[in-house]
């Protein structure tokens, strides 16, 4: 199972989904399944550019754990 931990990036940095939106250029709807660990498909452009505003890996955003 993959987890996204995106909820734990924003966090960190005190961001809401809208905050995050605005500043990603994101669909807003993209960064709110990703936060609620409802994305059942991501789009790996969604993935590269918040690897690149939160300056992390894929490994920090996303996590496989066993079933």
């Amino acid at each position: 199972m993959i987890k996204c931990k995106l909820w734990v990036l924003m966090g960190e940095r005190k961001l809401n989904v809208t905050e995050l939106a605005r500043e990603t250029g994101l669909p807003r709807s993209s960064i709110d399944a990703l936060y609620k660990d409802e994305a059942q498909r991501v789009d790996l452009g969604v993935i590269d550019r918040l690897c690149e505003y939160f300056g992390c890996e894929i490994g920090d955003l996303l996590e496989r754990t066993a079933n």
